[in-house]
């Protein structure tokens, strides 16, 4: 193939670094941003945080002032010598509240605050946030069982089996390996291990807190937490009676079949179901093995006499402002290297404020546009939701589909009907009889309406549920009604019925 030089036109799409800033902040979640923000802080000399609200406005009007004087005169303005407003720091010398003797049963956090490690003012109890001072970690079912296994007296041979057993005890609370499998592990170890000795450390763990916990299947769970009952306990006997013998029976809801096989009627029977129920088949899940999440809305939405209006949550929303002073030390016609460097900081800082102002204003704009297509929903619940799709907010806008929908991702909206992402108001539509709409949201609540209401003895099928929304009409496939009785976490017509 023989090489040539040939001249070429053509258009393509070139997003520059400013562009690419706003994209990737108007993707962020509220805490990410906030983490966004405080980089942004540690590397760029020229921005500060805005302390309150008074500053705000003292702030952009020295920062430009002072920025343009140095800007139009090649100089430092007279207000460069004034900096941002500073905060006094209290003399430690001061602080009478720390007693110079103190008591012997004392304990150091009665007297110092160990949520901070940051420096700040004295604050009353009523000031402070539970949720700041103190630590959310929590210990997981593997480690909680293990403190128990330490603190009981196992011999190094049963303290090793009983390792063995938490290890395959999943978070559910069941062993999950064959107590033979055990055995055959430890062998290699203890050559003289018998079987008999797991099962017997077995028993050991299984009672362990939570109760329940190392049972082999669902029968025996229930089993270990009704033999922990007092012995005089209503029904005990014949509940163990169940779990152990006819617990099949009782996952397929053949009441008749139990009542005849254990001789009871139907009240008695009730009664033992009822004293089953308050049991927990899943032990492992009492303990905690995660930290908890919090959400900050980004905006909330509130009713103003028959309005509905949105306002940007201001905590939620940094507040950010030039160093006046460092902005009056950029001279224009200087061209050295500490100059340029502050420069560059002064344009780095001015993106930065233009990308969060065109992401609180792009969010304001999509949370309005929502609350005004969903306004059914804020006056009337689920059932009012209507049909929603990325492309009608996108052309309300005027915006592209992808922004929207990096506006509405982990971006929540404070309402008073609870908290809520942004993409939960967003949902497909089903053709209704007289040629409306109806949304999937709306659907799915009237199914939820339609099941709380059943008869417990006779639940309704989706076959009935489909037909129940026909004649309100509203076509919906019975396989749809499945689809979305799945995703609620409701179980099937035969799994939820009950004695009436």
């Amino acid at each position: 193939m023989k090489q040539s030089i040939q001249l070429r036109l053509g258009q393509s799409l070139t997003m520059t670094p400013q562009l690419q800033q706003a994209i990737r902040l108007l993707q962020l979640s509220t805490l990410e941003l906030q983490m966004e923000v405080q980089q942004a802080l540690d590397s760029n000399l020229m921005l500060e945080p805005v302390e309150n609200d008074n500053e705000t406005s003292e702030s952009s009007s020295n920062g430009d002032s002072a920025d343009s004087k140095s800007t139009e005169e090649g100089g430092q303005p007279e207000s460069a010598s004034s900096t941002s407003a500073e905060t006094d720091i209290p003399n430690p010398d001061q602080n009478d509240s720390i007693p110079d003797d103190l008591p012997v049963d004392s304990n150091w956090d009665d007297i110092y605050d160990s949520g901070s490690t940051s420096y700040s003012a004295p604050a009353s109890d009523d000031d402070r946030d539970y949720f700041e001072t103190h630590n959310t970690d929590s210990e997981n079912l593997h480690d909680h069982l293990v403190w128990q296994m330490e603190l009981t007296p196992f011999s190094d041979t049963d303290q090793a089996i009983a390792t063995s057993i938490i290890d395959a005890i999943n978070e559910d609370g069941y062993l999950t390996t064959s107590l033979e499998d055990i055995h055959q592990g430890l062998l290699e170890t203890y050559p003289e291990l018998e079987l008999d000795e797991v099962e017997a450390v077995l028993h050991r763990v299984q009672q362990f807190d939570p109760i329940g916990i190392g049972a082999r299947g669902p029968g025996e769970c229930l089993e270990l937490q009704l033999k922990h009952l007092p012995p005089d306990t209503p029904w005990r006997n014949e509940a163990l009676q169940l779990v152990t013998q006819y617990l099949d029976l009782l996952g397929s809801r053949d009441f008749n079949q139990l009542m005849r096989r254990m001789r009871l009627a139907q009240p008695e029977l009730q009664q033992i179901i009822a004293l089953i129920q308050s049991l927990t088949p899943r032990p492992g899940s009492q303990i905690a093995s995660s930290q908890a999440e919090y959400v900050i809305p980004d905006v909330f939405v509130s009713k103003r006499g028959d309005k509905w209006h949105v306002d940007l949550n201001p905590e939620a929303a940094p507040r950010l402002r030039i160093n006046a002073h460092y902005a009056g030390l950029v001279k224009r016609a200087d061209n050295s290297a500490d100059n340029t460097y502050l420069r560059n900081h002064l344009q780095e800082a001015r993106w930065f404020q233009k990308s969060l102002q065109s992401r609180n204003e792009t969010l304001l704009k999509v949370a309005r546009c929502i609350v005004d297509r969903q306004r059914a929903f804020f006056d009337y619940g689920d059932e009012a939701m209507k049909p929603l799709v990325l492309r009608d907010v996108a052309e309300t806008v005027e915006m592209h589909e992808s922004t929207i929908s990096r506006v509405t991702t982990q971006k929540y909206m404070h309402t008073p009907r609870g908290i809520f992402e942004f993409k939960y108001f967003f949902s497909s539509h089903v053709g209704t009889a007289d040629g409306g709409e109806c949304s999937a949201t709306a659907i799915r609540a009237m199914i939820k309406k339609l099941i709380a209401g059943e008869n417990p003895a006779k639940p309704l099928s989706d076959s009935k549920i489909a037909a129940l929304l026909a004649d309100e009409g509203i076509e919906v496939a019975r396989r749809t009604i499945a689809k979305y009785r799945e995703a609620m976490a409701i179980p099937p017509s035969n799994e939820r019925k009950r004695l009436a």
